[in-house]
């Protein structure tokens, strides 16, 4: 599974919204529709963000792998 399709149905799946994310990265709700899309790419740094708020593995996220794993520091 591609990241961007990961991160929509991870973000869709606990009911937030673009806007809410976009917030969550220092973003608007248009530029983090633009990661989403495939118009923008995700940054490392917004990455460690997301892993750390869905407390999720970067693995998982990436779709390296199809099991969620809890965030590690």
């Amino acid at each position: 599974m591609d990241y961007r399709e990961r991160i929509r149905e991870v973000r869709e799946d606990r009911d937030f919204t673009q806007a809410q994310i976009g917030k969550l990265l220092n973003k608007s709700q248009q530029g983090y529709n633009h990661i989403e899309a495939g118009r923008a790419e995700l940054k490392i740094e917004d990455l460690i963000r997301l892993c750390e708020f869905y407390n999720l593995s970067s693995d998982y996220l990436i779709g390296l792998t199809d099991k969620p794993k809890s965030f590690k520091c």
